[in-house]
């Protein structure tokens, strides 16, 4: 039972120093470190459960989020969890729509981060008072309850509440078989860990070999900078697996992020074109539309597909994706759209258009919380797998409460209640910028 108000909100400043490592490393983030605007929210319910909620980003700009995350906190505080679910497409709009803040977005930015971090909180504080994970919270939830979690507004002449309910009452049939399906066999995921731009062949090589003997038979490859860089990474991997294996069972993936002008994209591309990746990833401005449908269709000769999604700012810019067939992988972010509520209708638009979402993960507490977003697609909303895989990156997960579980290179529903959300106390001490132990001891020495 949803029970208790709001009586706390707090926010930290929570940093990673993956770069030291060069981990995360691509062609425009050369020197990230993975970082998380960290939410907790509690009640004065005797249970004494808290809700807990992240939104990603990479260092430096992660105390901006988290001005937002307290110039948003009025809007949560002294509120009966009972009333925002009860009326959750309303409490939505509420935190999108205030009249001062939007003015710093709208839907978009920081602020939307911040919302996120918010709505993450609230959603995995909900699910840990029902005893679900959120996937499961979900898969239960009756499509009508479901669609009042939505808002419509600038989507309804692609998707209207009508529309919506349709699609989810139709996910009903084979509803039951999907989920045991799930619980038995896992999501299929693909890795992204073995092949950063930071990364020597050396490593290239030695995390690819290891990829492979723990089961892995699908990769991505960070791409951009330097093509002649690109070929001979692409090259070495493609040697590793080997020339009697399908090369499309196993290097499929490519990611520019977002690195080329639109006829650089092509252009580059086509020399690529050779190792036969399934999609290129955010080859230009995530912004650009129609650029996005331009290098999609020159390169349907090469039979390569669009991969874009993880900086699309809200549902309105996906909706355009989707209209103007500028992707044929849908990539949803956990934290960079409005949380499950605004990622519902983006599954639903996607399901419409009959696009296979193939979720952005990685980075501090993504893979944890997209997990239950894409199991939830397949048991209630897509019913298919095919074509269909979400990103696994082997970083950070021990930091969390209840990490991911991978099994035969794919993700195991989690079973514990919540949103796998909750980081251990005593990490997130240990890295609080700047006060943190980590920091302290790293700081002095970037300086000198």
């Amino acid at each position: 039972m949803v029970r208790g108000r709001i009586s706390r909100l707090s926010v930290r400043d929570v940093r990673f120093p993956t770069s030291l490592g060069g981990h995360g490393s691509d062609a425009m983030h050369t020197d990230p470190d993975y970082s998380a605007a960290y939410v907790v929210i509690e009640t004065d319910a005797e249970d004494g459960i808290k809700g807990c909620g992240i939104t990603f980003t990479l260092g430096k700009g992660t105390e901006v989020v988290v001005c937002a995350v307290n110039a948003l906190a009025h809007h949560v505080l002294n509120k009966d969890l009972k009333d925002i679910v009860g009326d959750f497409r309303g409490f939505y709009r509420q935190l999108t729509s205030d009249g001062q803040l939007r003015w710093i977005g709208p839907e978009k930015g920081v602020v939307h981060l911040a919302t996120a971090a918010v709505l993450n909180a609230v959603w995995d504080l909900w699910a840990k008072q029902e005893g679900k994970p959120v996937w499961k919270l979900l898969v239960d939830m009756d499509p009508r309850t479901l669609v009042s979690c939505i808002d419509f507004r600038y989507i309804t002449d692609v998707l209207t509440e009508e529309d919506a309910l349709e699609i989810l009452q139709k996910g009903q049939v084979g509803k039951k078989e999907r989920e045991k399906q799930m619980l038995t066999q896992g999501y299929p995921a693909y890795t992204t860990s073995c092949a950063w731009l930071g990364y020597s062949d050396d490593t290239l090589k030695q995390l690819c070999a290891q990829a492979l003997k723990d089961g892995w038979t699908r990769f991505k490859v960070k791409v951009g900078a330097d093509l002649q860089d690109d070929m001979r990474r692409c090259q070495i991997i493609r040697d590793m697996i080997g020339p009697e294996k399908t090369l499309s069972l196993f290097l499929q993936m490519m990611d520019a992020n977002q690195r080329w002008d639109v006829p650089e994209a092509v252009e580059w591309m086509s020399k690529l074109a050779k190792f036969k990746p399934l999609w290129i990833e955010e080859p230009t401005s995530p912004d650009d539309i129609l650029g996005h449908a331009t290098i999609s269709r020159a390169l349907v000769p090469f039979g390569i597909g669009i991969a874009t999604g993880e900086q699309c700012h809200n549902r309105v810019i996906f909706k355009q994706l989707l209209q103007a067939k500028a992707l044929q992988f849908l990539q949803i972010d956990s934290c960079r759209l409005g949380s499950v509520n605004e990622n519902l209708s983006v599954l639903l638009m996607a399901k419409k258009f009959e696009i296979p979402v193939c979720p952005h993960a990685g980075g501090v507490g993504l893979c944890e919380l997209v997990q239950h977003l894409i199991i939830f697609d397949y048991i209630s909303v897509s019913a298919s797998l095919e074509n269909r895989v979400c990103e696994y990156v082997d970083h950070l997960h021990e930091h969390f409460k209840y990490p991911v579980m991978i099994q035969q290179a794919s993700y195991m529903p989690p079973k514990d209640p919540g949103y796998s959300t909750e980081m251990k106390e005593e990490s997130v001490k240990k890295h609080q910028y700047p006060d943190g132990e980590v920091w302290k001891k790293l700081l002095p020495a970037q300086e000198n």
